[in-house]
């Protein structure tokens, strides 16, 4: 054993001496609760498990057993935030699973799938601690920055699609959100159009991100950004049909949409139609993501092209370069806008 390796090896039996000292039990008891062993009861194994949290400790049987080529079967996790309500039959979060099985596939890796309340991410590493995962790849950040910095406090392999933000301790890889934003309001300002909305909850990081880039078209077009017209709206479908049909039929003004994914760009031009007014004719919609049902719409959607392939093979080639023991910086990556039928020019 390496001198290093040597010294790690020692700091973690100090730790585990440490954990059983403060919860009354011995080494082999905090040893079987972190190992998940069903011998130990549930209040002891909650309290072994919340001391090791406070003290940032974790055995990280998945590294281990990376290195012994044991396990090769990483964890994907797609939270659940309650405030969105996206559910993981989104297009999205369809496709860049989909993207990332085929790449985990051709590497020799299994994938195990599963959901976790957004809230308390760090159920999202269970699996990893537990070693039925070697890593864990996290799809979307929601609001939950700190609990994401206390993981990678912990050590834990954890790769994360977001986008990248200040003090931030875990590795992430996302598109070029402000990039983005504002390639389609320079689009839609470039048609003619003036009043324009902007559909997405900028509480979320890569919303945020776009509604930066959304800005600054804007002012470099000479215009102050609207907060009357934006509309801080759920991904969800189901949740955002009615604020989105009220916003406009209260915002006639509106000769124009951004909005922050593909299924509320549709959304949109279903609201604008009920209102009685003509997409692309009377205002231009975009999206984002550029899912395959976009270019099937009537009219076909103008959107954002974020590179989910690429971003798959980024996303695992971080986590594994992570478990090699590697230091992996955050990446981003570029996006296009695909330009089609809902943002014809405007005439006049």
């Amino acid at each position: 054993m390496k001198s290093d390796e040597r010294e790690a090896a020692d700091r973690r039996r100090l730790q585990m001496a440490d954990i059983a000292r403060m919860a009354g039990v011995s080494v082999s008891t905090v040893s079987r609760c972190l190992n998940g062993s069903p011998l130990v009861n549930a209040e002891t194994r909650r309290r072994v498990e919340e001391l090791a949290k406070s003290l940032n400790y974790t055995i990280n049987l998945g590294a281990k057993s990376f290195r012994l080529q044991e396990n090769r079967t990483v964890a994907v996790v797609v939270p659940y935030d309650r405030d969105s309500r996206q559910h993981i039959s989104d297009p999205f979060f369809l496709t860049i699973v989909g993207a990332i099985a085929d790449v985990l596939t051709a590497r020799g890796f299994d994938m195990l799938l599963s959901r976790v309340d957004a809230d308390h991410l760090d159920q999202a590493v269970r699996g990893v601690e537990m070693g039925k995962a070697c890593g864990l790849l996290l799809i979307g950040q929601w609001r939950h920055h700190d609990q994401l910095n206390e993981l990678a406090a912990r050590h834990m392999p954890v790769v994360v699609w977001g986008a990248e933000l200040p003090q931030q301790l875990y590795c992430t890889v996302g598109g070029d959100n402000h990039a983005g934003g504002l390639i389609a309001t320079r689009h839609l300002l470039e048609a003619g159009r003036r009043r324009i909305a902007f559909l997405g909850d900028a509480q979320l990081p890569e919303v945020l991100h776009r509604r930066q880039g959304h800005w600054q078209a804007l002012r470099d077009a000479g215009l102050a950004p609207e907060p009357a017209l934006e509309l801080p709206v759920s991904f969800a479908p189901a949740a955002a049909r009615a604020p989105i049909e009220a916003f406009f039929a209260a915002h006639r003004e509106v000769d124009a949409v951004m909005a922050c994914s593909d299924l509320l760009a549709l959304e949109a031009v279903r609201a604008l139609r009920a209102a009685g007014r003509s997409v692309p004719a009377d205002v231009s919609v975009t999206g984002y993501d550029d899912m395959a049902l976009a270019a099937y719409g009537t009219p076909a959607l103008t959107t954002v092209h974020q590179p989910v392939a690429e971003a798959a093979e980024a996303l695992v080639d971080a986590l594994m370069q992570m478990l090699a023991g590697e230091r992996v910086a955050p990446l981003t990556l570029p996006v296009h806008l695909v330009v089609r039928d809902s943002s014809l020019r405007a005439k006049g």
